[in-house]
């Protein structure tokens, strides 16, 4: 990502993080007000949310640290770490919520359904600003798109509550809000659970998502003066910048041959699968003892 691509999103998530807590404040008032479970809830999903917002901005701020003695690949993972925390805190809160829901259904209460309605409407619109603000960098970053997911979801969980006001003002069925609160549980377990599988891939060191090592082998393989290619690993040192490392077999030709064999594997990698960060040992054919596979 551009430096000054960070830098702007830096800004991004610092103004989105003081507008959700603001509305968080706004949201838990109205709901102890309003009597509803699902404004309860969706206060704290938008709580999580600001958590979301402030782990992106230190994982933007990490990601800008050159590497060191210590780090030598940087911090790409510092983000990715933040998302998969961030996730997991997610799980947790959403089981809460099923347990109040389960609870509330059995003894529903009566709520102001036009505050639901009202603060509803307004945690929409500030979810729809904030994730205008994301979009351009959640196709690039896994932690700006759970940021991004989570201000999705709670954005469907707004449109929801203000369903479930006008149902409620509509047929005075109150168990339509602890319905509710349950469905913004469900919610947030879908919104989760992709970033979970996708962040612990990373910290595992995964297979990157999108790609497949066949193709990677065939297309390297396709490389004129490549025999052969083996000991092949790629993970992710980020959500955007994938490394490679394996063993290419080739016939016994001078450094200055073999140099172009290595920029044309790099350029198709980089072009092809956008993986920029490689390293690759060459093996000449006439190796004795070489053992391949």
């Amino acid at each position: 990502m551009p430096q000054h691509s960070h830098h702007d999103t830096g800004r991004i998530l610092k103004w989105s993080l003081a507008a959700t807590v603001a509305f968080v404040l706004v949201e838990l008032a109205a709901g102890i007000q309003a009597h509803s479970l699902a404004l309860l809830s969706d206060a704290g999903h938008n709580f999580t949310d600001a958590l979301a917002l402030l782990l992106a901005w230190i994982g933007v701020c990490f990601g800008r640290k050159p590497p060191d003695e210590i780090k030598t690949y940087g911090y790409h993972r510092a983000g990715v770490l933040a998302a998969f925390v961030n996730a997991l805190a997610l799980l947790i809160l959403a089981a809460y919520i099923l347990w109040e829901s389960y609870r509330r259904w059995m003894a529903p209460r009566v709520v102001d359904e036009w505050t639901m309605l009202a603060v509803a409407a307004l945690g929409l619109a500030v979810n729809l600003a904030i994730m205008r603000g994301l979009r351009g960098e959640r196709a690039h970053d896994i932690n700006i798109r759970s940021a991004w997911v989570h201000m999705l979801g709670d954005a469907l969980g707004s449109v929801g509550i203000i369903t479930g006001a006008l149902l409620i003002r509509w047929t005075g069925w109150q168990r339509i809000d602890p319905l509710l609160s349950a469905l913004i549980g469900l919610l947030i377990v879908w919104t989760a659970w992709d970033i979970v599988k996708e962040s612990l891939n990373i910290l595992l060191e995964g297979l990157p998502r999108g790609l497949e090592l066949d193709s990677v082998v065939s297309a390297m393989r396709q490389i004129e003066g490549v025999l052969d290619v083996h000991d092949l690993h790629i993970w992710s040192l980020g959500s955007s910048l994938h490394a490679l490392s394996c063993h290419v077999r080739i016939e016994d030709l001078p450094p200055s041959a073999s140099d172009a064999i290595l920029r044309a594997l790099n350029h198709m990698l980089d072009e092809r699968f956008r993986i920029r960060h490689t390293t690759v040992q060459f093996e000449h054919a006439h190796c004795p003892g070489c053992a391949y596979s």
